[in-house]
């Protein structure tokens, strides 16, 4: 394995713990808020609902971003990684080091990206 592989490869194992440990954290604010009328005013309900708000937007991206690591992960693993999805070129190593599960090359990326 070269050394952009076992290099993109930590970092993008690193990034995965680092999301899964920040969903676990992120757990509670994204529950279900129970609109207690005795307990909580008008305006601590209307900011429990936006913090739940704001905790499921992030959960969602950090989804996504989970999504496109284990893509990633899986093209190194058979040997596809490092190849433009779309023109199947080579993706150059430094859009790799700053995005290790880029799937474009920078001219790809520019229309599909």
């Amino acid at each position: 394995m070269s050394h952009i592989l076992k290099e993109a490869k930590e970092l993008l194992l690193i990034r995965k713990a680092e999301l899964t440990e920040l969903a676990k954290i992120s757990l509670e604010d994204r529950a279900t808020v129970v609109l207690d009328q005795q307990s909580v005013g008008r305006l601590s309900r209307m900011d429990a609902l936006q913090r739940q708000a704001m905790a499921q937007a992030n959960a969602r991206q950090r989804a996504r971003e989970l999504q496109r690591i284990n893509s990633a992960l899986h093209r190194i693993t058979e040997d596809e990684y490092g190849f433009c999805n779309e023109c199947g070129e080579d993706i150059p190593e430094a859009r790799l080091r700053v995005d290790p599960a880029a799937l474009y090359c920078v001219s790809c990326a520019k229309l599909f990206g």
